[in-house]
């Protein structure tokens, strides 16, 4: 499965691992990466010593190439983006926010740059700073989304960027993947399945969750806030939208999901605490390890378009 994507960044096969807060950490980044993906380290809101021990702890697991991914409106984005080059980071990929301001000195210390991007302008003024490619994630995706579909977006961003672009949102098995590449995408990136595999380090609970849910059990809140978040369904997410419905203040709002990830990621309060996953929950149905899971994928995407010399 060579790409422009497994070129760019020295691995086996196109597959890339979310870089979610609370969930991506040094054990499940590791295990992606020797797997021949990329993994991630969600660095999210975190300070700058933690990522720096994350990153040191994946190396004594790997020799393979792995990544950090920034949320830019962090606090300590400026110290977590020094600490990349520190440590040595080969692939870097951001969120929230736009990290033109890290360009050079990440450019100099040759490190990839991927921008997550949900729109085509967003795209294409990455592309003008540098990043070496972008994810370009649809709206079925976990987290915090754009309005866009993944079906939409990704062709879109393929014709209106020459960098190499890596499809995210709704993907969840070979049929996805070779989905994306026809779409014109060169790798993909893949959250809500990591989450339920071995070396994930999530809550029992929250694994559960995402393997119970059905194809309906998907809620987006925050739509009125310009803050839109999938999770899935809990008594958290009834009481926001019912106060969002009523008119709720953003602080209001905002007081029902702070801290809402760590305690369910953390804690196992799968009840009160946000459950993020993608659309595709309800197609993630076992607990498999890294490697198998990897496998599984390649073996189904060359199933369907590996014998017609798809790959470069």
């Amino acid at each position: 499965m060579k790409t422009k994507v497994t070129e760019l960044l020295g691995i086996e096969y196109p597959i890339i691992q979310g870089g979610m807060a609370w969930v991506a950490e040094y054990h499940l980044a590791a295990a992606v990466s020797q797997a021949g993906g990329l993994g991630l380290i969600g660095a999210a809101s975190a300070p700058a010593d933690w990522v720096r021990e994350q990153i040191r702890e994946a190396k004594k697991l790997t020799e393979k190439p792995f990544g950090v991914n920034i949320m830019l409106m962090s606090p300590y984005a400026d110290d977590v983006a020094k600490v990349i080059v520190e440590e040595g980071v080969k692939v870097v990929t951001t969120g929230a926010g736009s990290p033109e301001k890290y360009m050079k000195m990440w450019k100099e210390a040759g490190v990839k740059v991927i921008p997550v991007v949900a729109s085509v302008a967003l795209a294409k003024r990455m592309e003008r700073s540098g990043a070496d490619a972008v994810v370009a994630e649809g709206t079925e995706a976990g987290g915090h989304i754009g309005e866009n579909t993944t079906m939409v977006l990704v062709p879109q961003v393929v014709d209106a960027v020459n960098i190499p672009v890596i499809a995210a949102g709704g993907i969840a098995d070979g049929r996805g993947i070779a989905a994306a590449f026809m779409l014109g995408a060169q790798g993909v990136q893949m959250g809500t399945h990591f989450v339920v595999t071995k070396e994930s380090q999530v809550h029992e609970n929250y694994k559960k969750c995402i393997i119970k849910a059905r194809d309906i059990d998907s809620r987006v809140t925050g739509r009125t806030t310009g803050h839109p978040v999938r999770a899935l369904r809990n008594q958290m997410t009834k009481v926001y939208l019912e106060k969002e419905k009523e008119g709720a203040t953003f602080e209001e709002l905002e007081l029902l999901t702070l801290g809402g990830l760590r305690k369910a990621v953390v804690e196992g309060d799968v009840q009160n605490g946000s459950v993020m996953a993608g659309q595709i929950a309800g197609m993630v149905k076992e607990e498999l390890t890294c490697q198998e899971l990897i496998q599984k994928l390649v073996r189904e995407t060359d199933d369907l378009i590996g014998g017609k010399g798809f790959y470069e």
